[in-house]
């Protein structure tokens, strides 16, 4: 019997799959670990391995197909096996959608058999139409060269001329259109509806004078070129969450669950929309290894690689605008975390610095809560501890 290719479950809640392409075809042999197709799920896109060496055959599901998990879609037939019949499992049918597919025979008979006379276009139809609408020879010439029906046209009881026909023309190419978002953008939506309406919410918000942060990267970028001020956050707020378990706990199913790991997901923004790679036990890292793992994630998000494990497992996360000129912002908590902290970019302002006004760079950190899990005075001593830590570091810390 052949070895069944199966769409795997890569997410805990995952319940379908896309078929983004097979890199081998029907009647291919295919070696065991070699890559066979490439799937996409709700957070990441993955290639799947062959599971046996043999013929391929029996592809029940192509490119663009989404395909309940646990569906067959294909068999892997070792040598010796002759007889290549459908592999069993539920059909691949169920998981997507789509007519069934007219045999050859069908299709010809389609093609050959004439169209009804309801079906024929008037070849006077566009012709009486033009004449109804009161108009001028211009306005004639240019509607039919350009397809635009005059009697659609409002002039009121004035006849329409060639300014009338251009004007519609500009005024339907701007009209309003749809699209159908992607997979991941979609899932995102979906997400963030859920924890927008089912988590109760609340916000702090702190503005810091972050001198000592950019004079501490400073200080790096000679050894550590391209480490970010994102980096050394990370680093700053692993620390600070291991003497405030709260922000790092969830709740589920009307208990509060604190986790023994403090990991930190980003926030990072692809065109197919919004993924969260998480860097693990970052309390227990070095800013050198922070920045080249984030670097690491960053790159592997935008070219849609990010596994499944790159995604799970996070406790806290981290979500900066600095980068696009974002002054502040309030960001959704990503369930099931019970805190996400918003970072805004750092500007110059004018502060009272020893009871004098002075210009320094700030700023605005925005910590968003959970209220099942942690309370306005817990919350507001994480954030008002990670404030200070971040204005007295000293530029030499690593």
């Amino acid at each position: 019997m052949p070895k069944n290719v199966i769409m795997p479950a890569l997410g805990v809640a995952q319940e379908t799959g896309r078929v983004l392409k097979w890199f081998k075809s029907e009647g291919d042999r295919v070696s065991q670990g070699e890559m066979l197709l490439e799937v996409e799920t709700d957070k990441a896109t993955v290639e799947l391995e062959a599971v046996a060496s043999g013929v391929l055959r029996d592809i029940t599901a192509v490119a663009g197909d989404e395909v309940l998990v646990g569906t067959v879609i294909a068999g892997i037939w070792a040598d010796g096996e002759t007889e290549a019949h459908p592999a069993e499992g539920p059909s691949a049918a169920n998981g997507k959608s789509g007519s069934p597919k007219m045999t050859e025979a069908e299709t010809t008979a389609n093609l050959s058999r004439p169209a009804s006379a309801s079906q024929l276009p008037s070849a006077c139809e566009s012709d009486r139409s033009q004449r109804r609408a009161p108009s001028s020879p211009k306005a004639r010439r240019l509607a039919a060269e350009r397809g635009i029906a005059l009697d659609r046209i409002s002039t009121g009881s004035t006849p329409v001329v060639a300014s009338a026909v251009l004007q519609s023309e500009r005024d339907a190419s701007i009209k309003e259109s749809s699209a159908t978002p992607g997979r991941i953008w979609r899932i995102m939506a979906e997400r963030t509806t859920e924890a927008w309406t089912s988590v109760p919410h609340f916000y702090l918000n702190r503005q810091i004078d972050v001198s000592n942060l950019v004079a501490w990267r400073e200080g790096l970028r000679a050894s550590l070129p391209e480490v970010t001020y994102t980096d050394l956050l990370i680093r700053k707020i692993a620390a600070c969450l291991r003497r405030h378990p709260a922000l790092t706990s969830e709740w589920r199913n009307g208990n509060i669950h604190s986790h023994a790991e403090i990991n930190l997901g980003l926030a990072v923004a692809v065109d197919e929309g919004l993924l969260v790679p998480v860097i693990r036990n970052a309390d227990q890292t070095t800013v050198a290894a922070i920045s080249l793992e984030r670097k690491r994630l960053v790159e592997r998000a935008r070219a849609g690689k990010l596994s499944p494990d790159n995604l799970s497992g996070g406790t806290f996360t981290i979500s900066n605008l600095g980068a696009f000129g974002v002054d502040f912002f309030q960001a959704i908590v990503n369930p099931p975390q019970a805190a996400i902290l918003a970072v805004g970019r750092i500007t110059q302002r004018v502060i009272v610095v020893d009871n004098q006004p002075a210009v320094k760079p700030t700023m605005t950190l925005s910590l968003s809560c959970d209220h099942r899990v942690v309370d306005g005075a817990r919350a507001a001593r994480f954030l008002g501890e990670l404030a200070t830590s971040l204005e007295a570091l000293s530029p030499g810390e690593d």
